[in-house]
């Protein structure tokens, strides 16, 4: 029998990237173990703040290109108290997501199994969404710059930039991700009675790329009053797509909702597959807990699962998420961020042995 091979580029950057993305490798080692029709062929890089304070720069020159030859990426986090935010984002998660035009951010958000909302009387069958990022430019582009540093007429701008080329291809992918889904329904998120030419150029492309999905149910939310709907009325939502900014926050609050950013997954997808895909965990860094072995692995888990998903592993990946959900079911299980007491080694050991077990 052909074996399949699957190059993966592991980063596990920062904090507790590491302690996941270690995880994450251990739990895709044992899925392959058990299928036997495909392995993985990992490739790991230490960039990211240690290799920044050594060297001056998170990831050499030429990173990016260095990656154009896997599969797929695994990525952990980036971020240190001592170092600058923007300096990190920059400096390593974006200087792979744009020269790599990994410009479909996408972020499911469900209820796992064992898991509970902060929202009152919330189950599994009211919160289930798929948040679709603008990836590649909108607030997010690095347009703009400081002039008259330390004077008092100093100016600081940062540009949003709308294409019609950026937008069209981000909402032709929410569509079809809606067309896939059984509700077929589209949010499209905008604030466009305050910023009023690229975010209405992005309701406008909205519009005209609907006609193309006319079995697709869309609607159309102003971002603060999307963050009311999403508390209030979660089950009215299905698919959603949002600006780089706003898709950022609002995954953020949706992963709250499901119960943990702790489990909130991520891909960083280019849909024509010309460069490889980038799939991490939301929840970044996490230095106040770092070296304590109790992050919670199950981000990584889930963003695992999206990652064989994308390689064509369809069945790997399905058997992952069960695997998950036979995990979170059980409260004895449960990191602290979920309430509980369980350890990073003892959530992974536990998924590793549902995976071996004899329903897996």
């Amino acid at each position: 029998m052909d074996i399949r091979t699957h190059r993966i580029a592991a980063i596990p950057g920062d904090g507790i990237g590491i302690e996941v993305v270690a995880a994450g490798l251990e739990v895709l080692e044992a899925l392959a173990d058990r299928d036997g029709g495909f392995r993985f062929d990992v490739e790991s890089f230490d960039w990211g703040t240690d290799r920044y304070r050594r060297t001056g720069a998170f990831m050499p020159e030429d990173g990016a290109d260095r990656l154009r030859g896997f599969d797929a990426i695994l990525f952990g986090a980036v971020g240190a108290p001592d170092v600058a935010d923007h300096l990190t984002l920059w400096g390593l998660r974006l200087a792979i997501c744009q020269p790599l035009d990994q410009y479909a951010n996408v972020r499911p958000t469900r209820m796992l199994p064992g898991i509970r909302s902060p929202l009152r009387h919330v189950g599994e069958s009211e919160l289930d969404w798929v948040i679709v990022r603008e990836n590649s430019e909108g607030e997010y582009a690095g347009q703009g710059g400081r002039s008259h540093p330390g004077l008092p007429l100093e100016v600081a701008t940062d540009v949003s930039i709308f294409t019609r080329a950026g937008v069209e291809r981000i909402m032709r992918f929410a569509f079809r991700l809606a067309q896939s889904r059984p509700r077929k329904l589209l949010t499209v998120v905008t604030k466009s009675n305050a910023q009023r030419h690229g975010m209405v150029l992005w309701d406008q492309i909205a519009g005209e790329v609907a006609r193309e999905f006319p079995d697709v149910r869309w609607d159309k939310m102003l971002v603060d009053a999307m963050t009311v709907r999403m508390v209030q009325k979660p089950a009215s939502l299905d698919t959603i797509v949002a600006t780089n900014l706003h898709a950022d926050i609002l995954s953020d609050l949706a992963a709250a909702l499901a119960g943990s950013i702790g489990v909130a997954p991520t891909a960083n997808l280019n849909p024509e597959r010309d460069t490889p895909s980038m799939f991490e965990p939301i929840h970044g860094s996490a230095f106040d807990i770092t070296g304590q072995g109790i992050a919670n692995p199950v981000a990584t888990f889930w963003t695992a699962a999206m990652m064989l998903e994308h390689l064509g592993e369809a069945e790997a990946a399905g058997r992952l998420m069960t695997a998950v959900g036979r995990v979170t079911a059980d409260e004895d299980l449960h990191t602290p961020d979920l309430g509980g007491r369980a350890t990073t080694r003892q959530v992974t050991d536990a998924l590793i042995a549902a995976l071996r077990g004899r329903n897996a």
